[in-house]
């Protein structure tokens, strides 16, 4: 096992290339071994130069509707009617405090996620 830090994009794809070769190894191997420390140090590189942002909590609740099959008529309860429902939707109108604690609870996303600013349009 030869492992050494991932500086460069080279060295990245370099270790791609190998945990792709290791990935299925037999637990309890150096194989595996080498897969799992190869695993942690590629994630490290892509949080660093591949970082993936959070989506917008508008976004973040489309997401999660898809996920769950639901409709818009589905987060009535938890946003206080059908056209208040569409408006925050279609960002003509913030969420407020309760809204976000309804939707944290029936959507399971993270109020710090509900909480973040976005743009609404006029």
């Amino acid at each position: 096992m030869d492992i050494k830090p991932i500086r460069t994009e080279a060295d990245y794809q370099k270790a791609l290339e190998r945990l792709e070769v290791i990935f299925d190894a037999k637990i309890g191997t150096p194989e595996s071994d080498e897969a799992d420390v190869l695993g942690l140090l590629i994630d490290e590189y892509e949080k660093k130069h591949y970082p993936i942002e959070a989506p917008d909590p508008i976004e973040a609740i489309k997401i999660r509707m898809e996920e769950m099959h639901l409709k818009q008529v589905d987060l009535i309860k938890e946003i206080g009617g059908k056209s208040r429902v569409s408006e925050i939707l279609n960002r003509k109108r913030k969420l407020t405090v309760d809204m976000i604690r309804n939707l944290a609870a029936r959507l399971n996303l993270s109020a710090g996620l509900l909480i973040r600013d976005y743009q609404i349009t006029k």
